[in-house]
C-alpha cells in the first residue's frame, strides 16, 4: 500500500509538471460510417509524451488525475484543443471529448464549455460530449446539467453503453443523441449468441429512438460484418486505425476509402 501510495504521489508531481511543459498531446481516433468510408466524427484521447519514458498510457495517469482533482484543469486544457483543432476539419466531421465524472461535477462546466466554444469560434453542433453511466450516476443535479449542455447545442453522447445499471432508464430521461456500444461487445459477438442478441436489441432500440449507435473496438472484418447485418454503420477500432495525431489524421478527414488502414502502433 505504502508503495502504490508513492507511485501515485510521483505521477502526480510528474504530471503537474508535464502539464506546464507541453507533454500532454491530444491524439484522434475516428468514427467511420463503413457505408460511404468517411471520417464522420474523430475523439480526442490525452496522450503523456514522456522525455525519458516515452508515451504513457492513459490508464497511468488518468486515475491518479481524477483522484487529485487535476482531471478538472487536464479535462478543460484537452477540450481547448480539440475545439481548436476542429475548427480546421471539414465542416461535417465532428470532435468528440470525453467528460469524467470529477469534471461534471463541476457547478460552472456548461459555461466552461460555451465560454471553450466562443473562443475558438467551432459550431456548438460540432462537438459532441461523451459521458459514462458511471459519469451520471456519481454526479449531482444530472438532468439539469445536461439540459444546459443541450441547450448550447451541443451533442450528448453515452459512451460504454450496455456495461451499468440504468442503461435503458438514462436513455428515457435524457437528451442523449448518441450511444457508443462497449468494445466487449464486438469481441464476443462473433462466438456468442447472447451478446449477437444483445447487440440486435440495441441497434432495434436506437432505431426507434433515432439515436446514433457506434461501435466500439471492432478490429476484424469478420466483426464489421457482423455489425452492419445488425445495421449499425458507425464504427470506431483498430480495424481503421488506433489513435493518432491530428496530422496524420488530416490527409483523411475529407474521405478514407482510398487511404490504407492504420493499424500500426500509435
Amino acid at each position: 500500500m505504502q508503495e502504490a501510495l508513492t507511485r501515485k504521489r510521483a505521477i502526480d508531481t510528474e504530471l503537474r509538471h508535464a502539464f506546464l511543459a507541453n507533454e500532454l498531446v491530444v491524439y484522434y481516433q475516428p468514427v467511420v460510417d463503413s457505408r460511404t468510408a468517411t471520417i464522420v466524427s474523430l475523439e480526442a484521447l490525452l496522450r503523456w509524451r514522456h522525455p525519458t519514458r516515452g508515451m504513457i498510457r492513459p490508464g497511468e495517469f488518468i486515475p491518479v488525475a481524477e483522484e487529485t482533482g487535476m482531471i478538472i484543469e487536464l479535462g478543460a486544457w484537452a477540450l481547448r484543443q480539440a475545439c481548436n483543432d476542429a475548427k480546421s476539419w471539414p465542416s461535417n466531421v465532428r470532435v468528440a471529448v470525453n467528460i469524467a465524472p470529477r469534471q461534471f461535477q463541476q457547478k460552472d462546466l456548461a459555461e466552461m464549455v460555451a465560454q471553450t466554444l466562443r473562443e475558438s469560434g467551432l459550431e456548438p453542433d460540432r462537438l459532441e460530449l461523451e459521458i459514462t453511466e458511471t459519469t451520471l450516476m456519481e454526479s449531482d443535479d444530472v438532468e439539469s446539467k445536461l439540459r444546459e449542455i443541450e441547450e448550447l447545442g451541443v451533442r450528448l453522447s453515452l459512451d460504454d453503453f450496455g456495461t451499468g445499471y440504468s442503461s435503458l432508464g438514462y436513455l428515457n430521461r435524457f437528451p442523449v443523441k448518441k450511444v457508443k456500444i462497449d468494445r466487449s461487445f464486438a469481441r464476443q459477438a462473433i462466438e456468442s449468441p447472447k451478446t449477437q442478441a444483445i447487440v440486435s436489441a440495441i441497434s432495434a432500440l436506437a432505431q426507434d429512438l433515432s439515436i446514433d449507435l457506434v461501435a466500439e473496438g471492432v478490429e476484424t472484418d469478420a466483426q464489421l460484418a457482423f455489425m452492419a447485418s445488425k445495421n449499425i454503420f458507425l464504427i470506431q477500432g483498430y480495424l481503421y486505425t488506433r489513435p493518432r495525431p491530428i496530422e496524420e489524421l488530416r490527409p483523411l478527414l475529407a474521405h478514407w476509402r482510398d487511404a490504407p488502414r492504420l493499424v500500426s502502433a500509435a
